[in-house]
């Protein structure tokens, strides 16, 4: 059964501070993932900035939960929340506090899901449930081969037209050991983009 004391752990632990400017950092099952403690380290860096992740379960593969600085939310949770009509919803609450909504990375399987509007995790309801007056920021990682699929280019251009912003993936030898396009932006380069919509909400709101 469902306490009252997780339920308000979970709404103490989604209150926003005066100031504070809330990044939800959403992760996909690539490789990238493995990114994960050292991005939300860097964002930490920034001034005012509070953080909160939604995993995917084969996100969590590749990362070390114990290694990331942040409150981590998954499909449990939201199931666990959520008992009966008085209950909070998680995907809605993590909506509601978040700022701005980064994923990275963001595999293939999600980019189609997200572009198809399918919602079947705690991740994918959260951005079926986005805001799009608030910024949306994606960050593709995958194999160079799924990348050039030519669903691929219109699934991002999808995304786009729901006003979300692409933070392009890059060239380099993957973990695989395929060489080319495909993997996820370089940490500093996401960390330099979300700072831009912490300097200047108001515009780049606008701009998503």
């Amino acid at each position: 059964m469902q306490t009252d004391d997780s339920v308000s752990v979970v709404k103490n632990d989604l209150q926003k501070s005066r100031g504070e400017f809330c990044v939800l950092i959403g992760v996909t099952g690539s490789v990238a993932a493995l990114k994960l403690p050292l991005l939300v380290s860097q964002l930490r860096l920034l001034s005012g900035v509070d953080i909160r992740v939604v995993t995917t379960e084969h996100a969590k593969h590749f990362y070390n939960a114990e290694e990331v600085s942040a409150k981590i939310y998954g499909d449990k949770d939201e199931w666990k929340l959520w008992r009966q009509r008085s209950d909070p919803v998680l995907h809605i609450e993590l909506r509601r506090w978040a700022d701005l909504f980064v994923i990275a990375p963001l595999d293939a399987n999600t980019l189609g899901k997200i572009a198809s509007g399918i919602c079947d995790n705690l991740l994918t309801c959260v951005v079926r449930a986005w805001d799009t007056a608030r910024p949306l920021l994606f960050c593709p990682a995958m194999n160079t081969a799924m990348w050039q699929h030519p669903i691929t280019a219109q699934q991002v251009s999808r995304l786009k037209e729901f006003g979300y912003v692409e933070i392009p993936c890059i060239t380099k030898k993957l973990v695989c050991g395929d060489e080319g396009k495909g993997a996820m932006a370089e940490v500093s380069t996401i960390v330099e983009v979300v700072n831009q919509y912490i300097e200047k909400p108001d515009e780049s709101f606008q701009k998503a």
